[in-house]
């Protein structure tokens, strides 16, 4: 992390997703300069103007540029938006040899920028992209975090919420694993408040059952695609889970968040990315939360685990 008060973000690609937490960086505040770098040079430039535009309204000024790698060299973070987009009917897995051949021609110039930040990767499939950029970057895996089943944990949050009618701020729930078809929610460790979500369905006398929770589990999985389904295509939430993951990072948070992490030895696994409760400080990844997991939800995170190492096994670079 560079030696300056300044707090700078560079974003690689100016797509739906990165711009969506471009826009909502702006809205927090949560840095003093962001530059946007794409390939599509015209369609940077077009979005930072836009963007500048609305800073008499934002609650602290910016500067706001387009730029290339070059710019890189001073960033405290690289947020990676660039790839091609999910179709319908397509799982992020299916992604990966395209948006490998993407990263290809992102990491190397960021790397001769002079960059010594945080990479912060949002493109799918992200668990496995992460793990190329630590191994194309050769950075210490503390900094380079994917944004993991952070979006995931918040939709989960929101449904419990709904379901058990509180404010999903005070629901405390985990999804882990592959931000993809084989995460998966670990319901021992789910609580509503300081309440065992287990022990609520117990006490309620049918008011509450596990076949609901079920379902909430399926909608939480099948939500990228039900929004594509519908628009095409998912970026409000992963950009405000982005600026989220940024403040936590800037403030200094040692906050828990479910962010993309290279496993050495939790759980039994070694050189994998996926989501697991991750205390994110200044420096990156600052510890993992291992969690006291029942013995089917070990497997099924084991599961979800060696699904990411098959597919980077079957990837060769």
């Amino acid at each position: 992390m560079r030696k300056t008060d300044l707090k700078k973000v560079a974003l690689i690609g100016t797509g739906f997703v990165g711009m969506s937490f471009a826009y909502a960086l702006l809205n927090s505040g949560e840095c003093d300069q962001l530059v946007l770098i794409d390939i599509n040079k015209i369609k940077a430039h077009g979005e930072s103007m836009d963007l500048n535009h609305g800073l008499p309204f934002a609650k602290r000024n910016m500067l706001i540029y387009d730029g290339d790698y070059s710019d890189c060299c001073d960033a405290d973070i690289v947020v990676i938006a660039a790839g091609v987009n999910q179709k319908e009917g397509e799982s992020r897995i299916e992604l990966l040899n395209r948006n490998y051949e993407v990263f290809k021609s992102i990491i190397s110039p960021i790397i001769k920028s002079g960059f010594e930040g945080i990479f912060l990767v949002a493109t799918n499939p992200v668990d496995i992209m992460t793990k190329i950029t630590l191994d194309l970057s050769g950075f210490d895996s503390s900094r380079v975090i994917g944004s993991g089943t952070t979006l995931d944990t918040a939709r989960l949050r929101y449904l419990l919420g709904d379901y058990f009618k509180i404010d999903p701020r005070n629901v405390h729930a985990y999804v882990i694993g592959e931000h993809g078809d084989s995460e998966i929610i670990p319901w021992s460790q789910a609580y509503i408040t300081t309440k065992n979500i287990y022990d609520i369905i117990d006490s309620s006398n049918g008011l509450y059952n596990f076949n609901d929770l079920y379902n909430i589990s399926k909608s939480v999985t099948n939500a990228a695609q039900e929004i594509i389904r519908a628009k095409s295509a998912t970026y409000y939430g992963i950009g405000m889970a982005l600026v989220r993951i940024v403040r936590a990072i800037f403030c200094d948070e040692k906050s828990a968040l479910t962010v993309s992490v290279l496993l050495n030895g939790q759980y039994g696994v070694n050189g994998v990315y996926a989501g697991l409760p991750t205390i994110i400080g200044r420096n990156g990844v600052e510890d993992t939360i291992v969690l006291d997991l029942k013995e089917n939800e070990r497997i099924a995170f084991l599961s979800s685990c060696v699904f990411l190492k098959d597919c980077l096994d079957n990837l060769k670079y």
